[in-house]
């Protein structure tokens, strides 16, 4: 079986401390891990903020700028490279999935936070002044704590990178309107975690709706009046994004593709792929190059 996108564990870097996290100044990273630089997956939650540099990164297939007062957020399995123009200086810190659950009464407590949705756009965010100053605070703080072994260090380490996650989602929040009603926002977030792990099997929204106990019409009323688009429509753009992910692995053909993704053919996948992308996954496969 060929190899799918490079995807790096935490456990592969070497200030991992068996802990579950990383923390470094970006420079430092930036510099010691250049193969990060090209495509890849990681298999942890990551966080940078940028405080000097200039260049562009890609996430998922977007194209996002690099920029001084900038961070942004990735959860496992996502698609990662960089292009730097200049010397980049920041922070950066990778945790795995499991950091926070042992810690938290709430396992599902990350979710309230939307920058860790990819589907919200608030991933990458440029901060406001004030809101920066006290996250490139609680980073430091962060990089002492990480010094020397102290009593309950790992315990105020999470403190703190909850804080900033609080910090930044208070800054976001002041230019978003309110949501009012937490049912239906529960039940899309449980519909996105339905289509996650189930997009290979699952690809009607009646078949959605069946594991939640509501109708399909409900589950489209609701997909349309908080994100603008179908439900459907989400569970393509998952396939799509999956497609666009195994495509950029020059050593997987396009029938092996297809076959991962569970279509009955190589010839379904690329008029599906044709028709949501717009080019064939061969043309795709040679822009991205």
């Amino acid at each position: 079986m060929k190899n799918d996108i490079p995807v790096y564990d935490i456990s592969t870097f070497e200030e991992y401390k068996n802990a579950g996290i990383l923390v470094s100044r970006f420079g430092h990273y930036s510099k010691q891990y250049l193969h990060l630089h090209s495509a890849h997956r990681h298999s942890f939650y990551h966080m940078v903020c940028f405080t000097k540099g200039s260049g562009s990164q890609t996430i998922d297939f977007k194209n996002y700028p690099v920029l001084p007062g900038m961070i942004y957020f990735m959860t496992p399995g996502q698609v990662h490279s960089w292009a730097f123009e200049s010397e980049v200086e920041g922070y950066i810190i990778n945790f795995s999935e499991n950091y926070f659950k042992s810690f938290l009464y709430n396992p599902l407590y990350l979710e309230n936070f939307s920058f860790f949705d990819e589907h919200s756009g608030d991933a990458v965010l440029v901060l406001p002044e004030l809101t920066m100053e006290k996250v490139v605070s609680l980073f430091e703080e962060i990089l002492h704590e990480g010094k020397e072994a102290r009593p309950f260090d790992a315990d105020l380490v999470r403190l703190l990178m909850l804080n900033i996650f609080i910090q930044v989602s208070r800054g976001l929040s002041l230019k978003q309107q309110p949501q009012t009603n937490s049912y239906n926002q529960t039940l899309l977030k449980s519909f996105k975690r339905l289509i996650e792990t189930n997009f290979i099997e699952l690809r009607f929204p009646k078949q959605y709706a069946a594991l939640l106990y509501i109708t399909p019409n409900h589950l489209n009323a609701l997909c349309n009046d908080l994100l603008g688009i179908s439900a459907g429509q989400l569970i393509r753009d998952r396939v799509i994004l999956e497609a666009k992910r195994l495509l950029i692995n020059m050593e997987l053909s396009i029938a092996e593709i297809s076959d991962k993704l569970a279509f009955s053919d190589p010839s379904y996948f690329i008029k599906f792929f044709k028709k949501h992308v717009g080019s064939t996954p061969d043309k795709f496969r040679k822009q991205d190059k």
